[in-house]
């Protein structure tokens, strides 16, 4: 049994003491501990050797003590799997040498043999459990089948992603094949992450927000909510759409049990938006952690007494930053875990 079981709760709906609190991007790079991993092994060498990938998990389970631990791992091992090139340029991010661009290039992408081509993640997820010792949950995570389009049509990243939102706009008809594509092998990987031990698992839509609310519901949420689907028949799933406020309404209505929210949200708005009965997630803007620590502690109470204790698990609005300092990361963390109801 896991020792720590505050964020399951807050996922099923029972009542708690406090929320749980874990934060987007947690195992990385403010930690100076990930740093010093960072400057031996290149980005991919660490999400591919379990050892490390385990060590970086479980690093601000030491560090910050969140309530849950999620995976380190990134969205793009996915296309990669799937016969889409992909490499990550420091200083640059995400490049793909030969993006995709016509119905003849989605043809070459292949659905994977999950445990040949990503093996090595369900390697880091045993070793994580075996290192967390039952403390804290794991989480394991996907990228939505739009944010994984976006990528591997734009070929790095982008402010708008133009040339993915013309692709689908100007080739449907192949756009909505690679989606499914994607959505397949998604579905299949998550499952095989839940079956090494991960206890829940959440759907990063970055870049959903670049669609207009007519576009979101053909080209990314209609996706999202087949791995729904497929996925909540075995375990906890946690949706975060960046920029997608106009979708909590649709999202509350699926079979997911919990949903993210960025900080352009309010909590009041987001809870008028999905009815008040569903879990959710977030919504501390990450720039706000460099704001003095008092003040951090006091915004992250008004932020919970805003949600309410229950059906809510304290976050950011989306990843941590790189500058933020380890203290203030922990001062997050702590605010929530010294949280009172009134």
């Amino acid at each position: 049994m896991i020792k720590n079981d505050l964020f399951l709760k807050a996922l099923k709906g029972e009542s708690v003491e406090r929320p749980p609190v874990w934060m987007m991007r947690q195992a990385g790079r403010y930690l100076p501990e990930f740093m010093a991993i960072k400057e031996k092994y290149d980005f991919f060498t660490r999400c591919r050797t379990p050892e490390l990938a385990a060590e970086i998990t479980v690093q601000p389970i030491r560090i910050v003590k969140p309530d849950a631990a999620i995976l380190f791992s990134d969205i793009l091992v996915i296309p990669q799997a799937m016969n889409i090139d992909v490499e990550m340029k420091p200083g640059f991010g995400p490049w793909v040498p030969n993006p995709i661009r016509s119905a003849k290039d989605v043809e070459q992408v292949v659905i994977p043999e999950i445990n040949e081509e990503l093996g090595y993640v369900m390697d880091a997820i045993r070793l994580t459990k075996e290192m967390l010792d039952d403390q804290v949950p794991l989480i394991g995570f996907a990228g939505s089948p739009w944010t994984i389009l976006c990528y591997a049509v734009e070929g790095q990243g982008s402010k708008n992603f133009d040339t993915a939102k013309g692709f689908c706009f100007s080739q449907p008809e192949a756009a909505h094949a690679l989606l499914q594509k994607i959505t397949d092998t998604t579905i299949l990987y998550l499952k095989e992450k839940v079956k090494n031990g991960v206890n829940a698992v959440q759907i990063f839509d970055s870049w959903g927000g670049m669609l207009s609310p007519v576009d979101y519901q053909e080209f990314s949420w209609k996706y999202i909510n087949q791995i729904i689907e497929a996925l909540s028949e075995v375990t906890e799933v946690i949706v975060f759409g960046k920029g997608c406020w106009y979708a909590l309404g649709e999202m509350s209505k699926s079979k997911a049990s919990a949903i993210g929210v960025d900080w352009t949200c309010s909590p009041e708005n987001a809870r008028k938006l999905t009815g008040g009965q569903i879990t959710l997630q977030g919504n501390f803007d990450p720039s706000r952690l460099l704001s003095p620590i008092p003040d951090i502690k006091k915004m992250v109470h008004q932020m919970i007494d805003a949600f309410g204790k229950d059906k809510y698990i304290a976050n950011l609005g989306h990843g941590i930053l790189p500058n933020i300092p380890v203290d203030h990361a922990k001062a997050f963390i702590d605010a929530v875990k010294e949280y009172q109801a009134k």
